[in-house]
């Protein structure tokens, strides 16, 4: 049999990440049995290099290292060198990034492991220049220096000692669940209590920059969305103004900052920096669907328009630049893209700006005076000489400043940003990494779901079921009942993960809420019950990342934390718990057994668990139930419902009459009809309201007013004052 570690394999994949690497002499050969079994017959061991298509180092490191001739010759003679594009593989991601974290304690792309051909790793690190610099090795004399240690018996030994030392760590860290999981000797175990959310808003609170807005005392600052959703949650629970005040801060630094982009619209990764000013310029999908989600939620929150406004300009970014023709999202787009002035590529070149390059693009003084103003565009710059605008003037600054009235002023500065975004258009454009990942699109398509509910646009709902339909034609095989996670023009790799399923699983969920079309919701059940079948773990009393039915790695990871994404269990115990509402399924008694396992977890660590702590009060608290029988939702209900902050709201639409009702419970394969729609049939032949909370209901009702004064809510948003500079 030919060796397929002859040659460079990459240019066979539709990654983009690894196409991008195809071109190297390196010998890279993607994760695949064949590559695996050819370390095994070789004996030699694994270079295993993760990274994606927008990071940075990435490129520095392809540049320095995977292009260079000397170092291809050590790999390809000493290792079997694999690119992994950790977007396509999450589950080989978070093995060996826990690994690296453990051991060196910090992580990162890209990530450099080496293993035994058994996949067991045995150093590991980051980012390695190829000459040695300020006391950190160069990678051609550390590759170099595995090689001549593996061919030392004594050596290799002990490397292959610590590799199973540190497969069990990360087994520990990854796969084990507690002892004290479900029912033992002591007495039934217990979900955490609803305290544990406030436990999580504390500690956000302890980690909050109130200075600068967000998290964390220095730079890099992230945007943490799954934190500002603990502290909306947990100020609609308790009222403590604290929480709000933190949650309103950061919104506000994260839409004046340098992370939103202030002309095309959307967000980048993170910032380097305390106060927002420069970000990392990659732009994720993940990033455009839970960001605008928290705004969404400080638009119900405080009934400002000005967190409407992000979010609709974030997806009108999306819509141009993310989406598909047919449907669904793309990934990424790059950080770097070429300079006009040198040719080269360089991170930021897309989006920053020179005075100059503003007033030649808008040849009046004034317009450009003032966009320079409100954007805080100078000669000194504030990145690499140029400048990445922050909004840091208020209108009603600029209006004294420059003798204008502020209608004046805005009417200006959005000509003015208009046209500086045509004549960035035309600039050399950031490269985009076009797959379309299951996962990241549920959580694309929840938002647009929930945005069309609380903005009242019918649009978004369209374009959420635009890209669920493509998902779904794409990606679920209906015959097997299985989801796959990554289409690339017309290629369909990887079985689904964990985050596929309960991302996607939400995202049909809030698409059925939204258009009321039952077919969303029957979706959404199919994908609960492979959870269920591929996923649950009943022995260990948990949810897996990877199936029960795919490749064998060397631990099962599980995904309790949230990271650049939501914790994968904790949105999948949101939606089974959601779901529960309309299954046969006990899908609640999953969700129960899930948070049990993992109390002492949340309880101990609650910052780092916050899905899963808001997941633990949806438990306690249930949902709000608002039941609708009509053929379509009242624009009066869905904005007293939608528009206002009630966080665990779950629209069960149904149709009007229980003919059509058996109809749907046909198409969902029940044969009664769940006690959300049982005997909630529209009244007088008007559309009638149902709502339940606490498990206690209220009459029916053709009035939204008395459904809101069962419920004690005023029907008002809580408005305060702000200091953003909007």
């Amino acid at each position: 049999m030919t060796d397929p570690t002859e040659r460079n394999r990459l240019e066979d994949e539709e990654s983009p990440y690894l196409r991008q690497h195809a071109d190297n002499p390196v010998n890279w050969q993607p994760w695949d049995e064949q590559a695996l079994e050819a370390a095994r017959e070789r004996d030699v061991p694994i270079f295993l290099s993760i990274g994606y298509s927008a990071c940075h180092w990435c490129h520095v490191m392809e540049d320095e290292s995977f292009e260079d001739e000397a170092v291809a010759e050590v790999l390809n003679q000493n290792f079997v060198p694999i690119k992994v594009d950790r977007e396509e593989r999450p589950d080989v991601d978070s093995i060996y990034m826990t690994v690296c974290q453990l051991v060196t304690g910090r992580g990162g792309w890209p990530l450099s492991a080496w293993l035994t051909p058994e996949g067991k790793p045995f150093f590991v690190g980051t980012y390695f220049p190829k000459e040695g610099q300020q006391g950190q090795p160069g990678f051609l004399d550390l590759c170099e220096r595995i090689s001549d240690s593996w061919e030392s018996e004594d050596d290799r030994e002990e490397m292959e000692h610590r590799a199973q030392q540190w497969t069990d760590a990360a087994k520990d860290r990854l796969e084990e669940t507690p002892d004290s999981a479900g029912v033992d000797a002591g007495g039934a175990a217990e979900p955490p209590s609803s305290d544990v959310l406030e436990t999580a808003a504390d500690a956000t609170l302890r980690s909050a920059d109130r200075q600068f807005g967000g998290f964390g005392s220095g730079g890099p600052k992230f945007p943490q969305p799954s934190r500002l959703r603990v502290l909306a949650r947990a100020y609609d629970r308790t009222g403590r103004e604290e929480y709000r005040e933190v949650f309103v801060e950061a919104l506000d630094a994260m839409a004046a900052g340098g992370l939103y982009d202030h002309v095309g619209g959307g967000f980048h990764r993170y910032c380097v920096d305390r106060d927002w000013t420069v970000p990392h310029f990659e732009k994720m999908l993940y990033d455009n669907a839970e960001i605008p989600r928290a705004f969404l939620s400080g638009y119900q929150l405080t009934g400002e328009d000005r967190y409407a406004e992000i979010v609709a300009d974030t997806l009108t970014f999306v819509d141009r630049e993310l989406t598909h023709d047919e449907g669904g999202f793309f990934s990424t787009l790059d950080a770097q893209s070429e300079s006009p002035e040198t040719g080269e590529r360089e991170e930021g070149a897309f989006y920053v700006w020179t005075p100059d390059e503003v007033h030649d693009v808008l040849e009046d003084e004034t317009d450009a005076a003032l966009f320079c103003a409100r954007y805080d565009i100078t000669e000194s710059g504030n990145f690499e000489g140029r400048n990445q605008p922050n909004r840091v003037a208020r209108v009603s600054e600029l209006a004294g400043q420059f003798d204008l009235a502020e209608h004046e002023i805005l009417k200006r500065l959005e000509s003015a940003r208009q046209r500086l975004f045509e004549a960035r258009e035309e600039r050399p454009r950031p490269n985009r990494d076009e797959k379309v990942l299951a996962g990241w699109n549920g959580l694309m398509i929840s938002t647009y779901a929930e945005a069309a509910l609380a903005l009242g646009e019918d649009d978004y709902a369209d374009t959420a079921v635009d890209a669920l339909e493509f998902v779904r034609d794409r990606l679920w095989d209906e015959d097997e009942q299985r989801l796959s996670r990554r289409y690339k023009d017309g290629n369909v790799k990887v079985d689904g993960y964990l985050e596929d399923y309960a991302f996607l699983a939400r995202g049909a969920l809030d698409c059925y809420q939204a258009t009321g079309e039952v077919d969303h919701l029957e979706f959404a059940l199919e994908l609960a019950r492979v959870i269920e079948v591929e996923f649950w773990d009943a022995d260990q009393g948990t949810l897996y990342f990877t199936p029960e039915s795919g490749e064998s790695l060397v631990t099962r990871p599980q995904e309790l934390g949230d990271q650049s994404t939501p914790s994968a269990t904790g949105v999948a115990v949101e939606a089974l718990l959601a779901l529960d509402e309309f299954a046969d399924e006990d899908f609640e008694e999953i969700a129960a057994t899930v948070l049990e396992t993992h109390a002492d977890t949340l309880e101990a660590n609650a910052l780092e668990h916050a899905t899963l702590c808001l997941a633990a009060d949806r438990l306690k608290a249930g949902a709000l139930e608002v039941t609708i029988a009509a053929e379509e939702l009242p624009e009066a209900w869905r904005d007293a419902f939608a528009s206002r902050y009630f966080p665990d709201r779950l629209f069960a639409r149904r149709p009007p009459t229980e003919a059509g009702l058996e109809a749907w419970l046909e198409t969902l394969g029940l044969e009664d009809a769940p006690p959300i729609w049982a005997g909630r049939e529209a009244r007088d032949g008007e559309p009638t309201l149902y709502v339940c909370r606490d498990r206690t209901c209220s009459p029916p009702t053709h009035v939204v007013e008395e459904a809101l004064e069962w419920l004690g809510d005023s029907g008002e948003n809580t408005e305060g004052e702000s200091d953003a500079p909007f």
